[in-house]
């Protein structure tokens, strides 16, 4: 299938749940459509997504809105899908641990550098940063510490920027 051919069947199970990202190929999910949507891709037999090749997670930086991005693949029928699930600080976007083990990880480093809540993930903690770490890294509007546990943070980037 197309990304047009699994526009249209998901549009058939799920009549206007979701929307596209026409010029990206991506298919954009609230996080309420997010259980019954990413349920359809994996247990439909047509779509058959039984590969979840990648979280990443983003800001859009309004300082509010972050997302997700799932990046699958059915290794049966050698198609490929994008779908993006944005939310508002602080409401959680439904795990999907349950349906891809692959995601237990991905959600945790989620959590972890941008803050993202997933509900009924079974090990919500931190998996980079230690459990004292304040704040998220990745986000925006992430300022620095002068200090951690009494050691000086450095200032000097020009070594990796």
């Amino acid at each position: 299938m197309n990304f047009a051919d699994i526009v249209k069947f998901i549009e058939t199970k799920t009549a206007g749940k979701f929307s596209i990202i026409e010029e990206r190929e991506v298919i954009l999910v609230s996080p309420a459509n997010w259980a019954e949507i990413s349920t359809l891709l994996k247990n439909e037999s047509e779509l058959d997504f039984d590969y979840l090749m990648c979280i990443s997670s983003y800001d859009k930086g309004d300082n509010k809105t972050y997302g997700v991005a799932y990046n699958f693949f059915s290794l049966k029928k050698q198609h490929y899908l994008e779908v993006r699930v944005d939310t508002e600080d602080g409401t959680a976007i439904p795990s999907v641990t349950s349906l891809w083990q692959t995601a237990n990880w991905h959600e945790r480093e989620a959590y972890d550098m941008m803050g993202i809540q997933f509900e009924g993930h079974p090990n919500l903690k931190r998996i980079l940063l230690s459990d004292d770490w304040e704040g998220y890294p990745l986000r925006k509007n992430f300022k620095e510490p002068d200090y951690y546990h009494g050691m000086p943070v450095p200032k000097d980037k020009s070594y990796w920027e």
